[in-house]
């Protein structure tokens, strides 16, 4: 802008104020005008001593006094509230822990890129509510803004999946508070809220409290089986030489179990461990299943089934994990060739499907023409360490967390697992996942 635009503003300005004030003046300056005019005639008054008492009151009535102009002032600094500059909004984008920063009415001013992943999208200038739904948060900002000492609060965000968070609600002041109100809490300039993610660590906690209970549940019974076969061998069995190489052959069998039993536990521990972190790259899900289907054709043909991919669809990108995809297909079939196969065959079936709201979605279906699952079954299927027949799951070589796996691994790909079964027809396990929309990885 020129400096005669600015001077034209300014004189603008000027001659709107005088107006304003001018018209708030008229019965005053009218008054002081009669009784003027009324004391020059009536009352013999000199006419310029009744010219130089109008000139003070019109003087008086259309300058502003200092002291107008600094209650003015006062007032506007009061009731404007204070925005950051972009050196604070800077300081706020580099701190390591999602932050934003409100006014003292809660209004959102500032926000980091971290505080998307913790709390959605920030609504700057809106509500702290808008993007921040924790009701002891929520106080938390009151009570600070109120004037009160920084808080800490933790609280759980349970959607899309389980996630703790510490929130550090502090004030923050741009100049020390008057002498007159140290005594007496003072509301803050503006209140800085930062949020921790406490998830990774309290999953790590109860990762190691699950693994064991778990594994001091599970592995008493092979251990006392083991224990009972040395104590046979170095007693009555000690020179049979059959008895000894049956015991053996059933040690190592326990053995076995074990070992797959501790891989499976750690192989869950890991994936609850991360359920919160959602993979970021992208997997076609038709491929996976072909691998899938390559790697346990030999135990297909072995049991005499037949492994039939249906593509109705070329190909399903999803956003995910690789070898966790391949974990979950190649437990959903393992569990249809051990448990459901027929002379039918078992049918792996890759689709695409349209959701009420427009999205899409990959769609895999494991279906079997086995015995099937008696409905009182399904809801518990996968609970860890969940068996319908218990001997036939040990004689398969089942550890009892196959499905609790698939189930997790779904949940961490923010999927869906349906399981529906008919008793004598078989059963069918789907999994849903969103479909993504960009370059495929592997």
């Amino acid at each position: 802008m020129s400096s005669l635009e600015r001077s034209d503003g300014a004189d603008d300005s000027a001659r709107a104020g005088f107006a304003g004030r001018l018209a708030a003046a008229r019965r005053v300056l009218l008054a002081a005008a009669l009784a003027g005019g009324i004391g020059v005639v009536a009352g013999g008054l000199d006419p310029v001593v009744a010219i130089a008492g109008f000139g003070v009151v019109a003087a008086a009535a259309l300058l502003p006094g200092r002291a107008r102009r600094r209650d003015l002032s006062v007032a506007s600094s009061q009731t404007q509230p204070p925005v950051p500059d972009d050196r604070l909004a800077r300081l706020v984008a580099a701190l390591p822990d999602a932050a934003l920063l409100v006014d003292r009415r809660a209004i959102v001013l500032a926000a980091n890129a971290r505080i998307e992943a913790a709390a959605g999208p920030p609504q700057l200038g809106e509500p702290l509510s808008f993007t921040l739904r924790i009701p002891e948060v929520l106080e938390a900002v009151r009570a600070v803004a109120g004037g009160g000492p920084a808080r800490r609060v933790e609280f759980q965000a349970r959607i899309p999946v389980d996630r703790w968070f510490e929130a550090h609600v502090a004030p923050v002041r741009f100049s020390e508070p008057a002498p007159e109100a140290a005594a007496a809490a003072s509301s803050p300039d503006v209140v800085l809220v930062m949020l921790r993610d406490l998830t990774q660590q309290r999953r790590l906690e109860q990762m190691r409290a699950d693994f064991v209970a778990n594994a001091s549940h599970e592995l008493r019974t092979p251990l006392a089986s083991l224990s009972g076969f040395i104590e046979t061998l170095q007693g009555p069995a000690r020179n049979d030489v059959a008895a000894r190489e049956r015991f053996l052959g059933i040690m190592a069998e326990q053995a076995k179990r074990m070992s797959r039993l501790i891989d499976d536990l750690l192989s869950l521990s890991r994936i609850e461990l991360n359920l919160h972190i959602r993979p970021e790259r992208r997997v076609d899900l038709v491929h996976v299943v072909r691998e899938v289907i390559d790697a346990l054709g030999p135990l297909a043909e072995e049991r005499g089934v037949a492994l039939r991919l249906i593509e109705q669809a070329p190909s399903l990108p999803v956003q995910g994990d690789r070898d966790e995809l391949i974990r979950v297909f190649e437990n959903l079939v393992e569990n249809a060739l051990k448990y459901g196969g027929s002379d039918k065959g078992i049918e792996i079936v890759c689709a695409a499907s349209a959701r009420e709201d427009g999205t899409r979605e990959a769609v895999v279906s494991v279906i079997d023409y086995g015995p099937g699952i008696a409905p009182e079954h399904l809801p518990r299927l996968t609970e860890r360490f969940y068996r319908i027949d218990v001997p036939r799951s040990r004689e398969q070589g089942g550890t009892g967390l196959g499905l609790a796996i698939v189930k997790h691994i779904v949940n961490r790909h923010r999927g869906r697992m349906a399981i529906t079964s008919d008793v004598g027809r078989g059963t069918a396990f789907v999994i849903r996942l969103d479909l993504a929309h960009s370059p495929l990885s592997g």
